[in-house]
């Protein structure tokens, strides 16, 4: 697969703080692929570079097919009807907009309302239809579903993989880690200037070791169920459990079991969480950042 995007040796200081120190990644055609990093990482810096907003000092930057750009807020004037947006953005790239895709996105159920009187998802959905004008062969999405519902996020999601069945390239920058996690075919973590990873979440999973978090329930020595079931059961309907984190997921459960009969302890129930996106983002972040 080719690439879309290739980025060499990026540099960019302002005054004598130096932001990025040499970033170098590649982005595959037609791959949904994230850009992630703790504030101040420079990571909007990157895209802004990427996408011609901002100057850098040195490197090389290549983009292979035309670009849309869906900014995290736009600043379209308040009064603004979105179809007069959506033919504004289209005089200015010299073309026409999709009716397909406007439809896709229900635009035309919005011409007749000012900017200043949509919702945060009728802004979104129209910054993404004006992103999309000049039928881009690469997106970029910079924290796309923030402020949304629920029902809004999952409609944008699908619009997102909709693009990418059409063979756009999708560069993604966002904070919700669950997100990336089910959009993204793979990500890059930028600390201390640098990529610090690029890769999928499971190759990232290896690379950082499993963490994993286990809580128990148990049913303590001289207590029938039910007054047990009292004592996790108040009138709150809160559940008293006990927590172990660990590195080592047999080593710990061979060693807590052993310890839970040795006592007499009856186990009512345990489970085994997996260490999380963002868990592994984190790490991977403070390493690198020291």
């Amino acid at each position: 697969m080719s690439d879309a995007l290739l980025v060499t040796g990026l540099h960019k200081n302002y005054g004598d703080h130096a932001v990025l120190k040499g970033v170098d990644f590649s982005v595959r055609r037609g791959e949904i692929f994230a850009l992630l990093g703790s504030n101040g990482a420079g990571k909007t810096t990157t895209l802004e570079c990427i996408e011609g907003l901002r100057r850098y000092d040195s490197g090389t930057i290549t983009v292979n097919g035309r670009t849309g750009i869906q900014l995290q807020s736009a600043s379209l004037p308040e009064h603004i009807r979105a179809m007069e947006a959506v033919r504004l953005f289209a005089g200015w790239n010299r073309t026409s907009a999709d009716e397909t895709m406007l439809s896709s996105l229900g635009i035309g159920e919005l011409s007749g309302k000012q900017y200043y009187q949509l919702s945060t998802g009728q802004k979104r959905r129209l910054h993404l239809a004006l992103a999309l004008i000049r039928d881009p062969d690469i997106l970029f999405l910079d924290e796309p579903t923030a402020g949304l519902d629920v029902e809004a996020r999952i409609s944008l999601h699908r619009q997102i993989r909709r693009l990418k069945e059409q063979g756009k390239t999708i560069i993604l920058a966002s904070h919700d880690m669950a997100e990336v996690e089910t959009l993204c075919d793979r990500i890059a973590i930028l600390a201390g200037g640098k990529i610090a990873f690029i890769g999928t979440v499971p190759e990232l999973n290896e690379q950082v070791g499993r963490h994993y978090k286990i809580t128990v329930r148990v049913e303590r020595p001289g207590q029938t169920l039910s007054e047990y079931r009292e004592e996790l059961f108040p009138e709150n309907g809160t559940e008293t459990y006990e927590t172990y984190e660990s590195d080592d997921i047999a080593e710990t459960l061979l060693s807590l079991l052993g310890q839970y009969k040795k006592d007499g302890t009856v186990i009512s129930d345990i489970r085994v969480d997996r260490g999380s996106l963002e868990q592994h983002f984190m790490k991977i972040a403070k390493e690198n950042n020291r």
